[in-house]
């Protein structure tokens, strides 16, 4: 029979903090420091590398390196040779290598590979739904629904979003093209179910949309642009997080006349045609660093986790455009979260 041999996990480095002490990876969340080492031993594992066969390493070494072998593969950080058919090369390997560690049954490359399956779709393709778009194209995502007809811009090209070439052509189709430029296998041409669904608005969330996805029962996230700040959240699953109408209700709560400055805001027929402006500078940033926290919420939903702004929103503002949470918790008054009533029972 051929032996499987163990292996570190990807990324992670054996580093020495005494003669007779190793420290296994950086980050708290699973670094192991090793003691009472032998110095020749604790010399031993401070030379392992990415692919060093940690059997055949510790097999002429003796009960105590066995031991520690152990207690490295009771620690979750080895484990049988990585090197299969889905292993992830090029760009996302090292997603892949990330989520093989944060994951108890060390499945990093069948997160990763299971993206090109996914479907997303994206509305309103301004500076930040355009880099929402391409982060997930480039981290794997199979198909994306693009839906903007508005033009292209001048600030759009500004702020990076868009090219030159494209100023007057409609967003969705621009960008289309775009993407078959950094993710040729990336399919934007094909109408599917969406898995999830991101939705970038200028100053509030549009009841109207956000009740829509939730009867479909589409898992959504919502972000919404404003002039100097943005907020990105929640991301809503249908019938297990506080919806964008329980937050209305208790922004409402608060403010009576919110829902009369909501509906002034949503009403306006020019909204999705001129998001948030967006310049370079400090308020490009700002897309920036939106885009990626909402593409990472997607992509957490998409590996089965929970992201973390189920239930919570992160306000973004300039110029420091460090993210503040604040948790949401269901609105008494909405009942968003209740189930399904059964349907009722045949008449005999």
């Amino acid at each position: 029979m051929t032996r499987t041999p163990l292996r570190l996990l990807p990324g992670l480095r054996v580093l020495p903090r005494s003669a007779d002490a190793v420290q296994v990876g950086t980050d708290p969340r699973w670094a192991v420091v090793l003691d009472g080492l032998d110095p020749h031993e604790a010399a031993m594992w401070c030379a392992v590398e990415d692919g060093t066969d940690l059997d055949a390493l510790v097999r002429s070494r003796g009960p105590a390196a066995q031991a520690t072998l152990a207690a490295l593969h009771a620690a979750g950080l080895v484990r049988p040779d990585p090197h299969r058919a889905d292993l992830v090369r090029g760009p996302t390997a090292a997603d892949a290598a990330a989520w093989t560690l944060l994951r108890a049954d060390a499945s990093g490359e069948s997160v990763v590979t299971a993206r090109a399956t996914a479907v997303v779709g994206v509305v309103g393709l301004g500076p930040t739904g355009a880099g929402i778009a391409r982060l997930l194209a480039t981290s794997g995502v199979g198909t994306l629904l693009l839906d903007d007809d508005a033009p292209v811009r001048s600030r759009d090209v500004a702020a990076g979003a868009h090219r030159w070439s494209d100023v007057g052509v409609p967003r969705a189709a621009a960008l289309r093209r775009a993407l078959r430029d950094v993710a040729p296998e990336v399919r934007v041409d094909r109408d599917a179910e969406p898995d999830v669904v991101v939705v970038v608005e200028r100053d509030a969330a549009d009841p109207a949309r956000a009740a829509l996805l939730l009867s479909a029962r589409v898992p959504h996230l919502s972000v919404v642009v404003r002039t100097a700040d943005a907020v990105v959240g929640p991301c809503v699953r249908p019938g297990a997080d506080p919806c964008l109408r329980c937050l209305d209700l208790h922004r409402a709560d608060v403010d009576p006349a919110w829902p009369r400055v909501l509906a002034a805001v949503t009403g306006r027929t020019d909204r999705t045609a001129t998001p948030a402006c967006e310049p370079t500078g400090e308020v490009g940033l700002l897309a920036a660093t939106c885009a990626a926290l909402a593409a990472a919420q997607v992509l957490t939903m998409l590996a089965g986790a929970v992201p973390t702004l189920c239930g919570a929103t992160a306000e973004v503002a300039v110029p420091d455009l460090v993210p503040r949470l604040r948790a949401w918790a269901p609105h008494p008054d909405c009942g968003c979260a209740a189930p399904p009533e059964p349907d009722p029972a045949p008449r005999t």
